[in-house]
């Protein structure tokens, strides 16, 4: 059987050759490279993939197959994918299907047999930029037109496509410690997972959610609020802001990750901005400056805080300061809010703690989540 051609064109007009992979048609985004060696099914699974078109650098994709219980989601949320050399047999006792067949059968346009080495090195230095993948149209100039008229990136308010339509419940394992409100921008199952397992019992929240809503959550409230990753622009947000300003002058404990970095820092007063090419991978150095310890992390952001690295911030919530920082390139990668006594009331970070797919490094920043409640809640019942 015949390979059905496939054509990639920048926004740029840079153009790639390859054969079909996946679902046949034609799709935009906006294109993005990701440097992970493993965890391709989770990648594809993350909402906060939502309208791009992701290139892995890795050459060999789709060598362990897909399974059922890797997901981090209902679906695979990329716009499209872009890989060199695809596996053309499974080798994984755990696969139940081949990745090609799962992107056909869920309408995943996709491009194999691309130099990913040249189309990373092209991102790199020119930026992160709109692409078309098609294999219907075989003119590059007409599918650069239709490149151009598709959306951008920036300016996009993506969270309540990715959200969930009702709220539910991620009981706690074991004995039950607390209960939090989580506001879905597009997380990942295993976010509520690793706060289930330290006895947090999780109510998911759709991203259109107020403050009523998640005072409403538990028997007698919340013990904390928790924002998840999400896609988008934070500047094109507005709502999870506001809710997020009225939690935090209600003293309610905030733990947010990547997306929820990037509204706890508006939150906070700082600007938010677009990185040239982004972070995505699971490979990313990261310093917590509050333990000088350095961790190997798990990325996918285009968007950073803008906040001083050197000083702490007053805000009217406290003194915001920056927490952590990426040692590739100084970004922002963590906020914190502490009291006049140097207390710790919130915190968030730009990465993905939960380590689907990815190192495990950063699962201290769950157990510092916990540590928040506690003294929360303990200042909480001798205050009364």
């Amino acid at each position: 059987m015949t390979p059905t051609p496939a054509l990639l064109v920048l926004e740029d007009g840079r153009t790639f050759h390859g054969t079909s992979y996946g679902a046949e048609g034609e799709t935009f985004g906006e294109a993005v490279f990701n440097t992970g060696m493993t965890g391709y099914q989770e990648t594809l699974t993350d909402p906060s993939y939502h309208r791009q078109v992701v290139v892995m650098t890795a050459p060999h994709i789709g060598n362990t197959g897909i399974n059922d219980e890797d997901p981090e989601s209902k679906k695979i949320w990329v716009a499209g994918y872009v890989v060199r050399d695809p596996a053309r047999v499974p080798s994984s006792w755990r696969s139940r299907r081949t990745l090609d067949d799962e992107l056909r059968a869920q309408g995943v346009v996709g491009i194999s047999g691309v130099d990913t080495r040249a189309l990373t090195r092209h991102l790199r230095e020119r930026g992160a930029m709109r692409v078309g993948i098609s294999t219907v149209e075989t003119d590059p100039a007409v599918l650069l037109e239709k490149v151009k008229a598709s959306a951008e990136m920036a300016g996009s308010n993506l969270s309540e496509a990715v959200t969930t339509a009702e709220a539910y419940v991620v009981p706690a394992q074991g004995e039950k410690r607390f209960t939090v409100a989580a506001v879905d921008l597009g997380i990942k199952d295993m976010t509520p997972y690793r706060m289930a397992e330290r006895g947090i019992e999780v109510h998911v929240l759709p991203a259109t959610s107020s403050i009523d809503d998640v005072l409403a959550v538990g028997d007698d409230g919340p013990d904390g609020l928790f924002f998840s990753n999400g896609p988008g622009d934070p500047a094109a947000t507005t709502n999870q802001i506001e809710l997020l300003q009225e939690a935090l002058g209600r003293e309610l404990p905030y733990f947010g990750i990547c997306f929820g970095n990037q509204l706890f820092g508006r939150a906070l007063g700082f600007d938010t901005y677009k990185l040239k090419y982004g972070h995505r991978g699971i490979n990313q150095p990261v310093m917590d400056l509050t333990t000088r310890k350095v961790e190997v992390t798990a990325h996918n952001h285009g968007f950073a805080v803008d906040a001083p690295v050197d000083r702490a911030t007053e805000t009217p919530y406290g003194q915001a300061s920056v927490s952590h920082v990426c040692l590739n390139d100084d970004v922002v990668e963590g906020l914190e809010l502490r009291d006049d006594e140097g207390n710790l009331k919130s915190f968030s970070v730009q990465y993905h703690p939960e380590a689907a797919a990815g190192p495990h490094d950063a699962a201290y920043l769950f157990d510092r989540f916990v540590d928040l409640l506690a003294s929360s809640t303990s200042s909480t019942s001798k205050e009364n």
